[in-house]
């Protein structure tokens, strides 16, 4: 896996699909490009009304706003990501949190609180729901 760095740290990370997408001509797309985010990038989905009816397309939107590439996919949108299989969908949410989590103590507890609260059924303010996407 690949990254890229600018200003001293690493801003986006190269990424290889375990299935790979499927575009509508049949093209299979296995490489891609991850990017950091910013705080629109998870901010600003919430306001989106399918986030509304259901917290688990946050995922999918946040998603589609930080891939940069996927292949020869011309634009990396909600469609595409909502077409990935299941697999492949659970291996990006598990990179977006590894490249997004800054390792601070703070933070570290804020993560576990957000996943005990989850696991009690309750929605988080700290965590992303990623999660929700991938579990029954």
């Amino acid at each position: 896996m690949g990254t890229r760095s600018q200003g001293g740290f690493q801003t986006e990370v190269e990424f290889t699909l375990p299935r790979g997408y499927v575009d509508p001509d049949g093209n299979l797309h296995r490489q891609g490009v991850m990017r950091l985010a910013t705080a629109a990038d998870e901010i600003l989905p919430l306001r989106d009304p399918r986030v509304q009816q259901n917290q688990a397309y946050h995922a999918v939107i946040v998603l589609a706003r930080v891939i940069t590439r996927l292949g020869d996919v011309p634009v990396v949108d909600t469609r595409v990501i909502e077409n990935l299989f299941a697999s492949d969908l659970d291996y990006l949410q598990r990179l977006y949190e590894r490249i997004n989590e800054g390792g601070g103590d703070d933070e570290a507890a804020g993560h576990a609180a957000g996943r005990a609260e989850a696991a009690r059924g309750e929605p988080s303010a700290v965590g992303r729901g990623f999660r929700a996407v991938g579990e029954a």
